[in-house]
């Protein structure tokens, strides 16, 4: 795999382990278009459907531990966007969670983000607030209200960026015992 090859619609973000990232990209382009980006260890992919992209990751994992030894995180993303500015990431990130409004009526969540560039541009933590607040406004709007918990949540959002690109995904209790290597707490 060419070090410059620049997928711009990526909508898969894996991280590798440290001595990994070569044999992380080999095993992944099975899959999708996999690419380097300029931050340590981080590749992007572009797969046709994330859903089943998830499902053969999980089977390819269980026959072949090469895998998962070679990759430190990896996730699938629901929703993609670009954005120029913070104000536009947040604009297009409120857009975007308001999707998954009706999975978290009446339920405990939490949302993380997990900034890669754009450093004392975008806070994590300033925006997981800011996306949480929305959501809770808006399920109280609905009449099913949810709650925030770090404690066993019934679901979390994760919110990728890397660069000008961010993605976003829901994740039930459910599919984070499935899915161990999503790893988005």
């Amino acid at each position: 795999m060419n070090r410059e090859t620049i997928i711009v619609d990526w909508n898969v973000v894996a991280t590798t382990q440290s001595d990994s990232f070569l044999r992380a990209q080999q095993l992944l382009a099975r899959f999708g278009a996999v690419a380097s980006t300029d931050l340590y260890n981080v590749i992007v992919m572009r797969v046709n459907d994330p859903s089943e992209f998830l499902r053969a990751f999980t089977d390819r994992a269980a026959s072949d531990p090469r895998l998962l030894n070679s990759i430190a995180r990896i996730v699938p993303l629901q929703r993609t966007f670009d954005f120029s500015e913070r104000e536009e990431f947040e604009k297009r990130a409120t857009a975007a969670i308001l999707h998954f409004a009706s999975e978290l009526e009446g339920r405990s969540f939490h949302l993380r983000v997990k900034r890669r560039g754009r450093k004392g541009e975008i806070s994590s933590r300033s925006e997981e607030t800011l996306l949480q607040t929305v959501l809770i406004d808006e399920l109280a709007h609905r009449g099913r209200p949810g709650r925030i918990s770090y404690d066993d949540p019934d679901a979390i959002i994760d919110v990728e960026t890397v660069g000008d690109r961010a993605g976003l995904s829901l994740w039930t209790r459910e599919d984070l015992i499935r899915f161990p290597f999503l790893k988005v707490d």
